[in-house]
């Protein structure tokens, strides 16, 4: 599994529910390399789509309320986190995507073998955070390829980190 993120210099990844960065290229390279396969999220973060489940991709969401599924045409839903990863075993590790919130990055984020990171260089408000892969030794830098300039002037680059560290 790999895990897809956008992130500030500070590794926030949200503020009340929503999205801190608008990044087109970010967003054109999420749906490149999660299409076709598995994403596997949080509720908060499905809800967070205004269209409903990822088309294309295989939706699984984590909840713990058993009535979830019946509500969402085209979600698969798991009531914990080995009952997630139970779903996704039998897929292809590479097109499985964690793709948050951020209590679901810190509980899956050792059973990641790759993570893909944009590098948003701005800080801004945020309540919600990503784990410093920088600072965790789990975890090393393999890759940045420029990126750019959103339309608001902020710089960005796609890192891609290799976990090294010991799984759970």
């Amino acid at each position: 599994m790999n895990a897809i993120v956008s992130v500030t210099s500070d590794w926030a990844i949200g503020n009340e529910g929503g999205l801190i960065v608008r990044n087109r290229a970010d967003m054109r390279r999420f749906v490149s390399l999660t299409m076709g396969g598995t994403v596997l999220m949080g509720r908060t973060t499905f809800e967070s789509f205004p269209g409903g489940p990822l088309k294309g991709r295989r939706n699984v969401v984590v909840t713990r309320d058993r009535q979830y599924a019946l509500r969402h045409e085209g979600v698969e839903c798991a009531h914990s986190l080995d009952e997630a990863l139970d779903l996704v075993a039998a897929d292809d590790p590479d097109t499985v995507w964690l793709i948050g919130g951020e209590s679901l990055y810190r509980a899956l984020l050792a059973h990641c073998d790759r993570c893909f990171v944009t590098r948003n260089r701005v800080v801004v408000a945020a309540d919600a955070f990503f784990p410093d892969l920088d600072a965790d030794p789990s975890w090393e830098l393999e890759s940045v390829e420029e990126g750019g300039e959103t339309s608001e002037g902020v710089r960005f680059d796609f890192a891609t980190y290799r976990n090294v560290g010991q799984r759970r």
